[in-house]
């Protein structure tokens, strides 16, 4: 099964987001300038950057899982993806969702 999803297109970017989510949904980030979502309004205090990373770090987590479940029912059949079709689909459940959730970021920054 790992060996199937190693093969699509878009998987270990995929992976590396979903993985660097995790702290950001557990609070496990302390307010600084290099990880996470920084604002001037979430670097001026905890409430504001816990909330936003937690939220942050839902929506990407999210919008990771959105590609795999793509990727695990439309399988690129080899490590390069030769058909145009499913490539686009893998690409389209991989930008889509995370362009979605960066809109859906910026709407809640501003309701802070």
């Amino acid at each position: 099964m790992l060996t199937v999803f190693i093969h699509q297109p878009f998987f270990i970017p995929e992976i590396i987001i979903n993985l660097l989510s995790l702290p950001l949904i557990f609070k496990l980030i302390p307010r600084q300038g290099w990880y996470g979502i920084r604002t001037a309004k979430t670097l001026s205090n905890d409430r504001y950057w816990y909330s936003a990373n937690t939220f942050g770090g839902r929506v990407l987590f999210t919008s990771t899982m959105i590609y795999l479940v793509v990727a695990w029912t439309i399988p690129c059949t080899s490590s390069e993806c030769p058909d145009l079709k499913v490539f686009l689909i893998h690409l389209t459940a991989m930008a889509l969702p995370l362009f979605t959730g960066m809109i859906l970021i910026h709407s809640y920054l501003k309701k802070l």
